[in-house]
């Protein structure tokens, strides 16, 4: 076989992998964050202060000023506002996910940061320094306001249901409706709002808290890694001036594709990070406790289970850098990150799921962070989209292409 070999398709596969070959400095950054996190953010993980409903925004600005202080802050953006490609971010985020608390303290949590995403690449001048900057800076946190009541009929996984509604009242924007499952609300002082105009879907840039907005109750869900947790809010009367829309009339559902699908894999970025640290702790465990006369791991049961997680984490892994790759071309990359998704989430909860096992009795408590990695990553497999919703669409592609072919 020559050195081309394969009948050319190593012209295809040299090129990918020399481009998702990682930078020096990303290395450089993903080694500070990662140092950061095992170092001074792991210790956190016990405080008092992590809730129900997240960490507590005295906590979160607590961690931020150490990351500032350490050169971690908002890593994956720079000062003249560009920002690592998504394959460098992948390794970045990684790291940051180490602890659940870390993503908090080195300003690389949903949603801001697919929030800050957007506003980077479609914000005006003007937005960006109101809106962005403090964003950026970890002085504020965001939400984002399109998921809507299901006993209302409005927009969940599909966002055309949408019921909320945005009327052009002079120079300003009259938003009314409800939204739940505002991740972050509580708290948040920058918000983007999806309305339905004449024109179609809308974003909105809005100053929170507003008398307009209302937090009419926070859920318990399972998760507690974000600060505010998931509120059900009522919008009424809701005036925005017009210079706060986002793009034009009737760009919402393209806007927020530019959004999707880097927030839906930097999900799986952060969680990959987390899974990686249950491995690590479970992996210890078995490794050191002894049950009918050898070591946990030399009982196949156990050893196979923690086998198995290494083969999850690498495909997850690698799952991830092939998306990532799609994105750095300038791709929407919808298909690629609706695979992703579904194949990283459900890899990364089976990681968690048999960390636990491994444990046994420990591994449900709240003596390590097993446990929370466990329930948040089950609460991944929805958030983002359902399993079952990246399939379908992905099964609607699939017949599409057929037809077409």
């Amino acid at each position: 076989m020559t050195a081309r070999g394969w009948d050319g398709l190593g012209d295809a596969i040299l090129p990918e992998i020399r481009r998702i070959v990682l930078s020096d400095r990303a290395h450089a950054i993903a080694a500070k964050v990662e140092a950061f996190v095992r170092d001074v953010v792991v210790p956190f993980e016990a405080d008092p202060r992590c809730g129900s409903h997240g960490p507590s925004d005295e906590l979160v600005q607590e961690m931020r000023a150490l990351a500032k202080t350490a050169g971690v802050l908002t890593p994956h953006i720079f000062d003249d506002g560009s920002h690592l490609t998504q394959v460098e971010t992948a390794i970045v985020l990684q790291k940051s996910g180490l602890s659940p608390l870390g993503p908090l303290a080195v300003n690389t949590m949903a949603p801001d940061e697919g929030n800050m995403y957007l506003l980077g690449k479609v914000g005006t001048a003007e937005q960006k320094a109101r809106f962005l900057a403090p964003l950026v800076a970890g002085e504020a946190r965001s939400a984002f306001f399109m998921t809507e009541p299901a006993v209302e009929g409005g927009a969940g996984s599909d966002p055309s249901m949408m019921q909320t509604t945005a009327k052009l009242d002079g120079n300003h924007w009259v938003i009314n409706g409800r939204k739940a499952f505002i991740t972050g609300a509580e708290g948040a002082k920058v918000g983007i709002v999806m309305a339905k105009a004449e024109e179609g879907a809308c974003l909105f840039l809005v100053d929170l808290p507003d008398p307009a907005i209302k937090i009419e109750r926070v859920l318990e869900t399972i998760d507690s890694s974000m600060p505010g947790g998931h509120a059900i809010v009522a919008i009424e009367n809701l005036r925005v001036p017009a210079d706060q829309m986002l793009g034009h009339p009737g760009d919402g559902f393209k806007l927020a594709q530019i959004r999707l699908s880097p927030a839906r894999l930097s999900h799986c970025m952060r969680w990959h990070g987390s899974a990686t640290r249950a491995h690590e702790i479970a992996t210890a465990y078995a490794c050191k406790r002894e049950a009918f006369g050898k070591k946990l791991v030399d009982h196949e049961g156990v050893g196979f289970m923690l086998a198995d997680n290494l083969i999850d984490l690498k495909q997850a892994e690698l799952m991830i850098d092939w998306c990532a790759g799609v994105l750095d071309t300038g791709s929407l990359g919808t298909a690629e990150s609706s695979m992703a998704k579904v194949a990283v989430s459900e890899a990364l909860y089976r990681v968690a799921d048999r960390c636990v096992q491994v444990m046994g009795g420990t591994g449900v408590t709240s003596d390590t962070i097993v446990a929370q990695v466990f329930q948040e990553i089950r609460a991944f497999r929805i958030y983002d989209g359902p399993t079952e919703v990246h399939k379908w669409s992905l099964a609607k592609k699939i017949k599409r292409d057929f037809a077409n072919a």
